[in-house]
């Protein structure tokens, strides 16, 4: 029984790092960039743009198509990182925890 208390005790705490992670993570930003720093994207912790910065170089109006992929780009480089800050902190916050292997938090 001891051990069923000292598991709930775990899974309470756990809860409470959780929420504080979430709310961390809701503050954090990340830029990403294309194009060798002509396009550059800020994204939050939650995956919302919160800044697009184009060079004045490359808004030419026969080349909408190069722009637009280069915003992509960058935007999916902010993602990445957004998410490779995430899985740093999760596992950061996991660390010591008899967790099954392959397990991912959070559920």
């Amino acid at each position: 029984m001891k051990d069923l208390m000292g598991l709930m005790s775990k899974a309470k705490e756990m809860q409470a790092k959780f929420q504080s992670m979430q709310e961390e993570m809701a503050n954090i930003e990340a830029t990403g960039q294309s194009g060798g720093g002509l396009v550059s994207v800020t994204l939050s912790g939650k995956s919302e743009m919160k800044a697009l910065k184009i060079d004045p170089s490359l808004i030419k109006e026969d080349e909408a198509e190069i722009l637009e992929d280069l915003i992509l780009a960058a935007h999916n480089d902010a993602r990445a990182k957004v998410e490779a800050i995430t899985q740093e902190k999760t596992r950061e916050m996991t660390s010591g925890l008899p967790l099954p292997p392959g397990m991912k938090l959070p559920f």
